[in-house]
């Protein structure tokens, strides 16, 4: 009897350990999520002194990997979802106003339209879709055109970060030797 104990209680151990290796977990996503935040880091630090964020951008970040981006991978003149995967959301905690369109708090999609020498940033109200494939012109709440910054160095992962001077945010996006910079007041 005790030989058939050992050998069932083995047997269990073998079946758990075998269902344990049911579960294939991906790779690492080529392009990972990211999120901005303005003011930067205003949730990555619990303190009381910290103020709460006024905006929010969750976005994946690829790479340039030696590829030509702008009028390449990403065409000029195209919808790009502003990243990789799914569509780059913009979330204003509080209402601002964009090229003097009221902004009201909420969760948005970002897009941009790439040329050579300057962007169309759009803000879409649809939210949940994959790059720009099902891009809605009708859904826009913001449309402002930009200059493009061109930087000597490369910036080789897709970044976006946020700068403030004389009560205007700006958006910062920069990848390969393009930066872009979207002015936004926040009430």
């Amino acid at each position: 009897m005790k030989k058939f104990s050992l050998l069932a209680i083995t047997f269990l151990i073998a079946i758990s350990v075998k269902a344990q290796d049911v579960v294939k977990f991906p790779p690492l996503d080529a392009s990972p999520v990211d999120i901005a935040y303005f003011p930067n880091k205003a949730l990555k630090f619990k303190k009381t002194d910290t103020p709460s964020p006024s905006i929010k951008v969750i976005y994946s970040r690829p790479s340039v990997k030696g590829r030509t981006i702008f009028g390449d991978l990403i065409k000029y003149g195209e919808v790009w979802r502003v990243g990789a995967n799914e569509n780059t959301e913009i979330k204003f905690y509080k209402p601002a106003t964009i090229n003097g369109v009221a902004v009201p708090a909420g969760t948005y999609s970002l897009f941009a339209i790439p040329e050579k020498d300057k962007w169309t940033i759009i803000i879409n109200k649809e939210l949940d879709l994959w790059g720009g494939y099902a891009y809605d012109e009708s859904k826009d709440l913001v449309k402002i055109t930009v200059p493009v910054k061109p930087v000597s160095e490369v910036i080789e992962a897709l970044s976006i970060a946020f700068t403030s001077k004389d009560k205007v945010t700006n958006l910062v996006i920069g990848w390969d030797k393009t930066t872009v910079e979207v002015p936004i007041t926040i009430k």
